[in-house]
């Protein structure tokens, strides 16, 4: 899920172990490797696969390994290079006991097939480049971006060590299904670099079971495949919600209407502003950043109920998300297969209805019935969303209870110390220190439907 917001690591449950905390037994389980993630995204981005790439290689040295990261400048959600790292070749820096080492290339303001592809160009010929010490047990990256899986690859080829790809979306898919201006004449190409990240790797772990059929059509053996799905990182709200509101300025008799994260294309996010524009008496947020937010700027002018805010801070994320009526979910209809967007783990935290403009066969509607705590709406139609937004804010005990279905689904499958713990088994089994678990071996079944639906 690749717009995941907010980054402070949530605490354990009654009876567990602490993430990183010594076993049941004081062993450090990987006390003596040394493993290099290669993520593009890593903190202080708060959204997006950043702060998963952050909290895996905090947990992993924190579990007494020698952790390193490979990664880019600080450049998501708004696509411009954080000011801080501006005019930075490349930067070493220890994060929480990480070794981080971030290299420059090009961040396109704009999106386009060949603008993507001169970020990924530069991404890799930086990275080919780079002085990378040590040799590692095992190499883990996040794809996207494709360099960085290339990148990957290679460093582990050259070392003969495991390298264990994450597929957090497929590149390829997402040209031909985004909309992005020259996508289909990318598509190819971007396949081609995931096949060449993807078939050498030991194991090859994807977010969500929808990804299996892309993952075997790039020539991926079957056993090989892992579901490691991402996990909630926030906290839930804990303000009063019609203080926050008031603080928004939100009017408690009109319906709010709120969309959290990145502004690309492939979120299709004007069937919003056409859903307010068919409306007046609903309220349209738009919560983050991206490359679409000045077309989305522009078409809403003129608009009294379309707001943009900028990302809220991690200590207030949630309870903004809480104060609204309903949170929105949009994909271009063409997006099927390749994308499952990380924010819905931070909305089902949040308690309140989803609305799901997105197409009914794809990943996100299949999580989104699977928590039971939204509604699915057909893609790119205003009318539609106004609809089931109408419907909620019109009957709101129905939509209280609906919302209320979302904390208990991550409380029972989307826990940080489950998802961490998935990824451990994930290493271990890579590094030969531990057997596949049944629910590991066979990629189509979800972690925890093999096991009596407690282990996601």
């Amino acid at each position: 899920m690749s717009e995941a917001e907010h980054h402070r690591p949530r605490g354990s449950g009654p009876g567990e172990s602490r993430p990183g905390e010594d076993g049941p037994r004081g062993e450090k389980p990987f006390a003596d490797r040394s493993i290099l993630v290669v993520s593009t995204n890593y903190a202080p981005e708060v959204t997006g696969i950043g702060p998963y790439a952050t909290q895996l290689a905090e947990h992993w040295a924190a579990s007494g390994a020698a952790t390193r990261v490979l990664a880019g400048m600080p450049h998501y959600p708004a696509w411009r290079v954080d000011e801080a790292y501006r005019g930075a070749w490349r930067r070493r820096e220890t994060r929480q006991g990480v070794d981080v080492l971030r290299l420059r290339h090009y961040v396109p303001s704009r999106q386009s097939a060949l603008r993507r592809a001169l970020f990924e160009a530069s991404v890799l010929a930086h990275g080919t480049v780079a002085p990378l010490p040590g040799r590692p047990d095992a190499v883990v990256s996040q794809m996207p971006s494709l360099a960085g899986g290339v990148l990957a690859a290679r460093i582990a080829r050259r070392h003969r060590v495991p390298h264990i790809p994450v597929v957090q979306d497929l590149m390829g898919a997402a040209a031909a299904q985004s909309g992005i201006r020259g996508g289909g004449r990318a598509a190819s190409a971007a396949a081609a670099a995931e096949r060449y990240a993807l078939r050498g790797a030991a194991l090859v772990g994807v977010i969500h079971e929808s990804f299996v059929p892309g993952v075997k059509a790039l020539g991926v053996d079957p056993g090989r495949i892992r579901t490691v799905p991402n996990w909630t990182h926030v906290q839930g709200p804990t303000a009063d919600r019609a203080a926050t509101r008031a603080r928004l300025g939100w009017d408690e008799g009109t319906p709010v209407v709120l969309h959290s994260g990145n502004m690309g294309l492939k979120q299709g996010l004007d069937v919003l502003v056409a859903a307010a524009r068919l409306d007046p008496g609903i309220r349209v947020v738009l919560m983050g950043d991206g490359n679409q937010r000045a077309a989305l700027g522009e078409s809403a002018r003129g608009l009294a109920n379309v707001d943009f805010l900028p990302p809220a801070g991690a200590g207030e994320f949630t309870d903004v998300l809480a104060a609204a009526d309903v949170l929105a979910v949009t994909q271009r209809a063409s997006v099927l297969d390749m994308s499952v967007p990380s924010k819905l783990t931070s909305y089902f935290t949040s308690g309140r209805p989803v609305v799901a403009s997105v197409a009914g066969q794809g990943g996100t509607a299949d999580e989104v019935r699977r928590a039971g705590a939204g509604v699915l709406v057909a893609p790119e139609d205003p009318a539609a969303l106004l609809a089931a937004v109408r419907a909620l804010a019109d009957d709101p005990a129905a939509a209280d209870a609906l919302g209320a279905h979302g904390p208990r689904y991550v409380a029972e499958h989307l826990s940080r110390e489950a998802g961490l713990a998935r990824f451990d088994a994930l290493l271990a089994e890579a590094l030969g220190d531990a057997p596949p678990t049944t629910a590991h071996r066979d990629a189509s079944v979800r972690p925890g439907d093999a096991q009596g639906g407690t282990g996601q």
